[in-house]
Formats: C-alpha cells, sequence, structure tokens
C-alpha cells in the first residue's frame, strides 16, 4: 500500500484567522486612503483663495469671460470660476459646481466629475447656462480627461481613461463618446467607426481615440486616434451621420478647431522623452502646413482658442500645487504669457456661432 500525503486540515479556527487578517489589511488599507484624501483635502482646501458665492454661476448671455476650474488653493479649490478676459489677473467669481475637466458655449456647459470615496464615481453633466443639469451619464471607472462643447452648444463630446481591454493591459486605453444635446442622441464610443487611411479601411483592434473638437456644422469633427501598439497618433475628421473617420495626417493629439474653422492647435511629439515630450504646434487645414508656437515647455492639455489669434492652455504651477494659465500666439511668434494663477481647463465664453 502506497502512503499518500495528508491534505492540511483548513479548520474553522484557520478561516477565522484568515478572515480577521483580510479584513484588517483592508481596513488599513482604506483608512490610509482616506488619511491621504483627508491630508490633499487640507492642503487643497485651506488656501487663500477665493471661497464659493453664495450662489451658483449664472453665464446666460455671458460674453468677454472665460470659465474655468478654480486650482488655487483654498475653499473654491475644484470649482468652476470665471474671470473677465479683459483682467483675467483680477478678481475671480467661484461657484458651488465642481468639475474634473470643463468647457461651455452658447449656454451648454459638460462638466466631467468625480465623486471620491472608497471606489470612485465618475460622471459626465451637461449643464445649461446656470449650471442646471440637463443630463447627467455614469462613466463607470473612466477616468475623466477631455472634454469639448461645439460652437452652437449642441454637441458635446469628452474622453475617459477606461481600464479592461486585453490589448491595452499594460498601458492606458480610452473611451471617447458624442453627445446631441439637442435631440438626445448619443453615440457611446468612437471605437465602432469605419476608418479610412490612405484611401483604405483600417482598422487596428487596439485603436483609441481622443481629443474631439467640432466644426460649425455640427457633422464633421477631429480627433486624435493611435494604435497604441504602433506608438503612432493620427489626426483624423469624422462625419458623424456616416460614422466613418478619415485619417488626415500622423503625429497629431488633441486637436482644437480654431473658430474660424481654418486651423487646429494640437500636442506634436518631439521627443521620446517622459519628461518634455510635447510642443503646442498649429496646422493650417489649407494646405497642411504647420507652425510650432512659441511655447517650448511641455504642454500635456487640449488647447483651446480664446479668439482667432490666441490659444490657452494649462501648465502645472511651479512651486505648489494646481495648475496655471498660460496664452501663446497662434501664429508662431511672440512668447507664452501667464493669462492667471491657479486655474485648469478653460472655455471663453460665447453666445453662439463664433
Amino acid at each position: 500500500m502506497t502512503d499518500t500525503p495528508e491534505t492540511p486540515l483548513i479548520t474553522r479556527g484557520r478561516l477565522t484567522a484568515f478572515a480577521a487578517a483580510f479584513v484588517l489589511l483592508a481596513a488599513l488599507g482604506i483608512g490610509y486612503g482616506v488619511h491621504a484624501a483627508h491630508r490633499q483635502d487640507v492642503l487643497t482646501h485651506q488656501g487663500p483663495g477665493a471661497a464659493p458665492a453664495a450662489q451658483d454661476l449664472d453665464l446666460t448671455g455671458a460674453t468677454g469671460e472665460i470659465l474655468f476650474r478654480d486650482t488655487e488653493p483654498g475653499p473654491g479649490y475644484g470649482f468652476l470660476a470665471t474671470v473677465r478676459r479683459s483682467d483675467p489677473a483680477g478678481p475671480r467669481t467661484v461657484g458651488r459646481t465642481s468639475c474634473e475637466r470643463v468647457y461651455a458655449a452658447a449656454g451648454t456647459v459638460v462638466c466631467l466629475s468625480t465623486e471620491y470615496g472608497a471606489i470612485p464615481s465618475h460622471h459626465v453633466r451637461i449643464l445649461d447656462s446656470t449650471l442646471g443639469q440637463l443630463r447627467e451619464i455614469d462613466l463607470g471607472a473612466g477616468a475623466p480627461n477631455r472634454a469639448r462643447i461645439s460652437a452652437d452648444g449642441r454637441m458635446a463630446s469628452w474622453t475617459v481613461f477606461t481600464s479592461g481591454d486585453s490589448y491595452a493591459a499594460n498601458t492606458f486605453s480610452t473611451r471617447t463618446s458624442i453627445l446631441d444635446v439637442r435631440t438626445g442622441a448619443l453615440t457611446p464610443t468612437l471605437e465602432d467607426f469605419d476608418v479610412l487611411k490612405d484611401g483604405k479601411p483600417y482598422r487596428p483592434v487596439d485603436r483609441n481615440f481622443w481629443g474631439v473638437t467640432f466644426a460649425s456644422d455640427d457633422n464633421t469633427f477631429y480627433a486624435t486616434m493611435s494604435p497604441i501598439s504602433t506608438g503612432k497618433t493620427y489626426l483624423v475628421r469624422g462625419d458623424l451621420a456616416q460614422h466613418r473617420l478619415t485619417v488626415l495626417r500622423e503625429n497629431v493629439e488633441c486637436p482644437s478647431l480654431s473658430p474660424d474653422g481654418t486651423r487646429i492647435a494640437f500636442k506634436k511629439r518631439v521627443s521620446g522623452s517622459t519628461t518634455n515630450p510635447w510642443r503646442l504646434a498649429v496646422l493650417d487645414l489649407a494646405d497642411n502646413r504647420e507652425t510650432l508656437l512659441a511655447e517650448t515647455r511641455s504642454v500635456d492639455d487640449q488647447a483651446a482658442w480664446l479668439d482667432d489669434s490666441t490659444v490657452a492652455y494649462a501648465l502645472p504651477a511651479a512651486q505648489r500645487t494646481g495648475s496655471d494659465l498660460w496664452t501663446v500666439p497662434a501664429d508662431g511668434t511672440g512668447a507664452p504669457a501667464l493669462l492667471l494663477h491657479g486655474g485648469f481647463s478653460p472655455a471663453p465664453l460665447t453666445t453662439g456661432k463664433q
């Protein structure tokens, strides 16, 4: 008779001890997360920045102002705020609506928000000019990243970072959606669109899209496409009605269409460095001519056009938390200029088509 190894007995006592240890570790992890979040909350909300007003912002008929996310340390940190374009260093009005990313045009606001807890939840909220909610969409685990509204306020788009795509196990994955605010029609993802590259169908399995910007017809849009395994990015032009995308140019990220519809500001990768990889550039759509802008620091943002000659963008604030807003001429001349301290995600307020 051959002896067989005895199977170790898992007693009720062992199970109880294991369960207790697991609960303790989980509690310690949650406790550390809550402590870290509280510490960060103290750092960002106990500063000299402006406090939220008693009433929320009212953007009805607003022109000549810039809407942005306040990042000045203080009680208004993370809330939406406005300043006069003519006096951006002057007093800011801080409202009572919190957004991670925001954009607005013609009385429509897209707000990407996060509710923090043991498991953070993310939402996109479509708001009217009084910041009253028109629609809310659960983004699941998708962390907010980019947001845009068409110039007439009808079309909204947003991009989130996601997880769970097997082809993106070791890198990032995105989801980009488009909503017709007027009809309620939702395009959940651009990954279902047909893509043409060099006149031929192009359907890499690991393609990602981000950074939509709308043309004035509310059907044409531009975005970034990247088959992640190739390491390349492309500017694509979209036809919403036809569910079709056409590749226009390589090495374009986070496009932003100028108010006159003739040029696109974008991030151009100029280095393999992880600390200074991008330069802001502008592409003329008529002659495909590219111009590097005078900002030589690496900008990881979807620039916003303040007018036909100036783009605005965020950079990390020097020697403190948060970010600052900067501007630079769109023709490659001049030099970067500080727009305001303690701001992120700028949007020039307009009442209609630009």
